[in-house]
Order: structure tokens, then sequence, then C-alpha cells
């Protein structure tokens, strides 16, 4: 197989030996599912990932955090009339990072968007569609879950793809990554964020789990699972 190809519905280089690193500005890199393509790609200042996810049998796509770079997100989208359609546009907390180009996207190609209520407020984009934990959202024929994760934001959200012929696929934005929980600014959230981490991913989620955060290479909840009494005991 070739390391990389241009794909035809796109002019962004995409890389098919996915491992879960990007490097900013580099080629995008896609995991190809029996229902379902993942194509992770770094953007904007601060190394914020994006997910671009493609039911593979409608067609339709939905978008991971629009954080900046819009044209690298148009061009992986491409430009030719059987691109994917871009028809919605998730924002998993309210960090402006992580939404800097969510209102040219949603505009260009008319995307419902979709956020936490408690975060909704500073968005750029009053979201179409207010999420709970629980929510289930669909991407074409795939189904999504919510998960809120209180504490980072008050409205910090992962996005979860159960995935029927495989393993679970989960989207953590800056709630949890490779050596820990996201950042919080006080005791009280960091203990409502760990203790969701561990209640609502941890305790349900089996350890071949692959997440995908908002910044940085991916990592699986069983790598990362001996670590959460440390994290605790830590603060952080």
């Amino acid at each position: 197989m070739r390391p990389f190809e241009r794909l035809p519905s796109a002019t962004v280089d995409v890389l098919e030996n996915y491992t879960g690193h990007v490097e900013p500005n580099g080629p995008a890199a896609r995991r190809t599912l029996a229902a379902l393509t993942i194509t992770k790609i770094s953007v904007g200042p601060m190394d914020n990932n994006a997910y671009l996810l493609v039911c593979r049998s409608t067609n339709e796509a939905l978008l991971i955090d629009a954080a900046n770079d819009y044209e690298r997100l148009s061009d992986l989208l491409g430009h030719i009339p059987n691109r994917p359609r871009l028809r919605t546009i998730v924002t998993t907390h309210q960090h402006a990072d992580h939404w800097q180009a969510l209102g040219a996207l949603a505009g260009a190609h008319g995307s419902n968007t979709v956020a936490h209520e408690l975060d909704a407020a500073v968005l750029p984009v009053p979201p179409d569609v207010l999420v709970d934990h629980g929510d289930t959202i669909n991407v074409g024929e795939v189904p999504l879950s919510i998960i809120h994760l209180r504490g980072h934001t008050p409205g910090s959200i992962a996005v979860l793809y159960d995935d029927p012929a495989g393993h679970p696929h989960l989207f953590t934005g800056d709630s949890l990554f490779p050596g820990g929980v996201g950042k919080t600014t006080s005791p009280d959230n960091f203990a409502s964020l760990i203790n969701d981490v561990e209640d609502r991913l941890f305790a349900v989620l089996p350890d071949d789990t692959w997440f995908y955060p908002g910044h940085g290479d991916d990592s699986t909840l069983g790598k990362e699972r001996p670590s959460l009494a440390e994290w605790r005991a830590r603060g952080w």
C-alpha cells in the first residue's frame, strides 16, 4: 500500500496506515471501519485535532471540533460533487481553540451544529441541536452516543462510536488525554472530571476502547487504566 494517497474527493494528503499521530500542517490520517471512516487532522497554532467521520453507506459526514484552518478542513472534505456531505458539526466544549472554524464551515455547508447546553452560550454559532448525557446522534446510518464529562468545562462532552464489528471508538475532546484528564480550574472541578471519567468511561467501556483526544496522540483505555489512582492522588 502506498504511504499516503490524495483522495479523489479531497485535496489533503491522507495517510492510510493509521497510528493515532498526525503532525501540524502535515497529512491527515484515515482509519477505515466496516461502517465508518475516521480521518484525523491537526489544525491551528495549538495543534488541535479535528475528526471527520463519514458513513460509508450514505457518504454523510460529521466533524468533531471545527477547531481552526477553515481552508484545510474544507480541503479535507473536497470540492467535487461526490465529496462527503457535511451534515453535522459537534463541538466538544466551549474553549475557543475548538471552534475557530465553526461559523465559516457550518455556513458554507449548511451543517447542523451540536453542543451541550451548558457550553452553548459561549459558541459563535447557536447550536441547532443541544445534547445531554445519554443522547444519540447519527452520522448517516451510524449511531453515536453522547457522554457528558463535567469538569474541564461545564458542558464538555465525549462522542462514542461502539463499533459492532470491532472495538469502541471514543472522542474525548479535552476531558481525557494519554497521561491524565484535562485541565481544571479548581479541586471541585477536578473531582467532578475524574469521577465522570472513571464512572462514565473506564467503568463501562472495555480496555480496547481507542480514544481520540482534542490535542496530541491517541491511546486506549486499557493503556491508561493502571494510572487512574495516580491521577486522582496527584490532583490533575
